[in-house]
């Protein structure tokens, strides 16, 4: 499934990449996934851009947390210049 759009705000000077983690936190083991883009000067993130695996609890009501890492380029070698998350139940 394409990602939905993202509006960051606050970024740390220097950040040229920001990485999106999707986790379950009542199921950590079931991998998401996410993706790394470049950001734009504006720290809007079209949908599309990168694939994860949407909310879909197999049963009652999980928490998931978005979580996003801004760096100062791709890969390991990045050097991470902040972090942000954000955190929702679903279903409601």
């Amino acid at each position: 499934m394409p990602n939905p759009a993202f509006a960051v705000k606050g970024l740390p000077p220097g950040t040229q990449v920001v990485e999106f983690k999707l986790t379950d936190l009542d199921a950590r083991s079931y991998r998401h996934g996410g993706g790394a883009v470049g950001i734009s000067t504006d720290g809007t993130v079209p949908p599309g851009v990168f694939k994860y695996k949407s909310p879909c609890p197999p049963n009652g009501s999980h928490t998931y947390v978005w979580t996003a890492t801004a760096k100062d380029q791709a890969g390991r070698e990045g050097k991470v210049l902040g972090t942000a998350q954000a955190s929702r139940q679903y279903p409601e």
